[in-house]
């Protein structure tokens, strides 16, 4: 695959990378369900073996148990292959009880403590992006935790360092005090509104955007269906989705079949066009695409190579337009 500068980091990635959400498994409040541990691992080979080099993970998938998934799979890599691993902080968990949600924190003790568990979780000297999860609600200012992470740089324990799910105001206040190398998204032909926003935003800093659910949780797989939604179990976070039920959708669904003529045309899955709309637009430097298996990574693979042309653009967007799913501009310029 041809890499991506990842904005001012000096690594290069591919424009997609091995999500591992779901492989947190099950038992805590954004669970995906059940997920085999094993097929967790099969599918980060059969994605590094397919040429992705960086894996998405973060200490609170699965509380800590995603971290261990990805060491795992990174163990039975040569060391001259492995992938970059970014992970994540700022969320954080207590007691007995796995189903409450996490605390948002960003006091710095508490951000070293979590790296140092992450880097015990994954086995790793050094994490090559290090990336605040969601702005903090225990009362610690951006400046503040973004300083943290600042120092955390500076001191080798992390590589690169970034901010996910932050707005523009909290992105400039972070900017003010040291370079912010990447940021971390919601998008998707369904949630687009990081296209009039922080994308943009990252492009005119020399920020590198990874963004995350480019195929919106699998709604846009092209094999997800009305029948699948109402069967989630309790313990996928999806079954409690607005998204997931509906008109909105039947919207996202009524997209979904639309991209299908966009995948035919190219010899594609509707899935890996979904991966490439996201992957059209400008300052986007890599997409986190999740799987549970191995087959499902041959789903998406192809979109790192998918180009789609000026007419499919167009052909979405009237798509977009019609169904009126999800909200945000509906065409890369």
């Amino acid at each position: 695959m041809i890499g991506r500068p990842l904005g001012r980091t000096g690594m290069e990635i591919t424009p997609v990378g091995f999500g591992a959400w779901a492989a947190g498994g099950t038992g805590w409040a954004f669970a995906w369900g059940y997920q085999d541990d094993a097929e967790s691992v099969a599918a980060i080979r059969h994605a590094v073996d397919g040429g992705i080099n960086w894996i998405d993970t973060a200490a609170v998938y699965g509380l800590g148990h995603s971290e261990e998934v990805v060491a795992r799979a990174l163990r039975e890599i040569p060391a001259a292959g492995r992938p970059y691993v970014f992970t994540k902080c700022g969320l954080v968990w207590e007691g007995q009880d796995r189903a409450k949600q996490p605390r948002r924190v960003g006091e710095a003790s508490s951000l070293r403590r979590e790296l140092e568990a992450s880097l015990r979780r994954l086995g790793v000297e050094r994490i090559d992006l290090y990336q605040m999860h969601r702005p903090a609600e225990d009362g610690t200012p951006v400046e503040a935790y973004w300083q943290t992470l600042l120092d955390l740089k500076a001191e080798g324990k992390v590589r690169a360092v970034g901010l996910s799910n932050h707005d523009v105001a909290r992105l400039d206040a972070a900017e003010r005090l040291g370079h912010v190398e990447t940021v971390q998204p919601p998008f998707s032909a369904v949630r687009r509104e990081a296209a009039g926003a922080e994308l943009p935003w990252c492009a005119a800093h020399g920020t590198g955007a990874i963004v995350y659910s480019p195929m919106q949780a699998g709604l846009l797989s092209g094999s997800f269906t009305a029948e699948r939604a109402a069967g989630l179990p309790a313990d996928d976070w999806r079954s409690r989705s607005p998204e997931f039920q509906g008109e909105r959708l039947q919207r996202n669904l009524t997209l979904a079949a639309a991209l299908g003529a966009v995948a035919r045309r190219h010899g594609a899955s509707v899935g890996a066009v979904a991966v490439a709309w996201t992957l059209a637009w400008p300052g986007v430097s890599g997409a986190i695409v999740g799987a549970r298996r191995p087959a499902q990574v041959d789903g998406w693979l192809t979109a790192a190579s998918l180009e789609l042309t000026a007419a499919d653009l167009d052909e979405i967007a009237g798509a977009i337009e019609r169904t009126r799913a999800g909200a945000g501009p509906a065409r890369p310029s």
